[in-house]
């Protein structure tokens, strides 16, 4: 039997159990991760005594509790030890009865017995860094050979966030409206400050030119964000940084890509040979939510 728990009637402590030991464990899926990013605004589907669960993150529209994913938190669904498509159809079923939902997406361990859309993500499971080098494509082994000229003038450093923050603003992509763009700027802060994210810049001749957003745990190093200046994307630098990362990381740490929706990002992070890990999701637009609540709340 599934039942609802609010954030105050979490046992966080077997909340967390839960997610370490399951089949479909996620960074995304912690408390301390979706507490940052949601502002505590979840809730929680409970199988059992914690033997499946899946979180609810939501945002208040007009009063209304609207289900949809944070702003970097890419992946929640359901947790447990063995994924079964059975108890899987089962809290996909509440949720759509019980919620209304806007975007909400599972995990890409998370199996259903009926069709759903998916997105694609990218991810390099632990080995040795030797190993993950080879498997790069030749192109992305011939842009991390920095002519010898160029690179006496490359520095590499982990800068606060204070010192990403201006070049982030000036340059982050997939964003349109200034309120998205703070709302992502504020987030990088609040990430940053728990000492969950850093930030990686490349320097060129004293001048930034390239930074990532890496968010870490004790199993994952993830990349939240990319970002380029482009007088001189020729030099490659984004792949000269995550590369740096896997060197760092891979050997005892998934590194997730976190996939993304612009044209060229796919193209780019299939260059380092990653494996590719669909994700099932529910999305709904504005008429479908509307029509939906009138449901749920007048009756009709």
């Amino acid at each position: 039997m599934i039942r609802k728990l609010k954030y105050h009637e979490i046992d966080f402590e077997k909340y967390s159990q839960c997610i370490e030991n399951s089949a479909q464990r996620k960074y995304s899926a912690t408390k301390q991760f979706l507490d940052l990013t949601s502002g505590k605004k979840w809730e929680v589907l409970v199988y059992g005594d914690y033997e499946a669960m899946m979180p609810v993150p939501y945002v208040m529209k007009l009063g209304f509790k609207i289900v949809q994913n944070p702003r970097l938190c890419q992946q929640l669904g359901i947790y447990s030890k063995l994924d079964e498509k059975k108890i899987n159809d089962s809290f996909f079923n509440f949720l759509s009865k019980k919620y209304i939902v806007r975007y909400y997406s599972f995990n890409d361990s998370n199996e259903f017995s009926f069709q759903l859309n998916f997105r694609k993500n990218y991810l390099i499971l632990p080995d040795s860094y030797e190993n993950v080098y080879s498997k790069f494509s030749p192109k992305r082994k011939r842009k991390l050979r920095t002519d010898p000229e160029v690179q006496k003038d490359m520095m590499i450093r982990k800068i606060s966030f204070k010192d990403s923050e201006l070049f982030i603003r000036n340059t982050l992509k997939g964003a349109d409206k200034a309120n998205d763009i703070a709302e992502y700027i504020s987030l990088f802060e609040i990430l940053y400050s728990n000492d969950c994210l850093f930030f990686e810049a490349l320097y060129y001749q004293n001048e930034i030119i390239n930074i990532i957003a890496v968010y870490t745990d004790e199993n994952t190093a993830v990349l939240l964000g990319t970002f380029n200046h482009q007088d001189y994307i020729k030099l490659s630098g984004a792949s000269i940084l995550i590369d740096k990362v896997l060197k760092e990381t891979v050997e005892h740490k998934i590194f997730d890509f976190e996939g993304g929706n612009l044209p060229n990002l796919d193209e780019f992070f299939r260059g380092f040979r990653p494996e590719m890990k669909p994700y099932f999701y529910i999305s709904n637009n504005v008429k479908d939510l509307i029509r939906a609540t009138i449901k749920k709340y007048l009756k009709i």
